[in-house]
This record gives C-alpha cells, sequence and structure tokens, in this order.
C-alpha cells in the first residue's frame, strides 16, 4: 500500500505521485511518514523534503516552509505538501544560488529579508551537493 503524496505551492502543483516514504523538515525537528501514520499536521521550516517514489528513486526538493498534513482513510494515507514555495532538485540553478548566496553573506544579516533568503538559498545549495 502506497501513500498518496502531493506536494503543491500556491502557484503551481509541484509533484503528485505514489511513494512508500516521506521525510521533511519540520519547525521542531525531521519527521517520517510511512503507510497508516496517525494524523498529522506540522508547521514546514525552510529545507529539503525526500520522497521515496514507488519506482524506488528517491524525489528531492526543498520547501520554503508551509505545512505537511497526514490523513488516512478507508486504508489510504495521503500527505499533503502545501508549501510557501518548492522546487525540484532538477530545477534548482546551482550556480546562481551560490552566486546568490556569495552576495547576500557580504549584507547586513540582521535584516529578516535577508536572512530568509539567506535560509532559502542554503537548503537550495545543500540539495543539490547532496
Amino acid at each position: 500500500m502506497a501513500l498518496d503524496v502531493h506536494v503543491v505551492a500556491p502557484d503551481r502543483e509541484v509533484w503528485t505521485g505514489e511513494a512508500s516514504e516521506v521525510i521533511a523538515r519540520g519547525v521542531e525537528g525531521d519527521v517520517g511518514i510511512l503507510t497508516g501514520h496517525a494524523p498529522l499536521l506540522i508547521r514546514l521550516a525552510i529545507g529539503p523534503l525526500h520522497v521515496l517514489r514507488e519506482d524506488g528513486d528517491w524525489l528531492r526538493a526543498v520547501v520554503d516552509g508551509g505545512f505537511l498534513h497526514v490523513s488516512t482513510e478507508e486504508g489510504t494515507t495521503r500527505v499533503d505538501v502545501l508549501a510557501n514555495d518548492a522546487q525540484l532538485q532538477d530545477e534548482i540553478d546551482a550556480q546562481a544560488a551560490t552566486q546568490r548566496l556569495d552576495e547576500l553573506r557580504g549584507r547586513d544579516v540582521e535584516d529578516d529579508a535577508v536572512q530568509q533568503e539567506i535560509a532559502r538559498l542554503e537548503a537550495r545549495v545543500a540539495l543539490i551537493a547532496g
């Protein structure tokens, strides 16, 4: 039995499919979801999202906060990742992210917007690095 996974951002459906495991970064730590998981709602942090697809390959993405919701009805476990923004690993321009990160590190990091952008870029660079 598989998980029914939906990863969405406000502007698009990022990925939908069946999986056997989902690992996400919540604001209070990482969480792993398997079939039959108890109902759950957590707030997501900026960080990686890993989905073990039915074919055995890992889908890797980064989310910029949001929520993860798990429900199980009639033997089907559904995982909804409602991200503020999300990118799949192959959508990330590593060179551009690294360059922008270098630019921002020289700025005033007391600014909340700059801190948030640095966190988003660091998550993308870390995902690409493996």
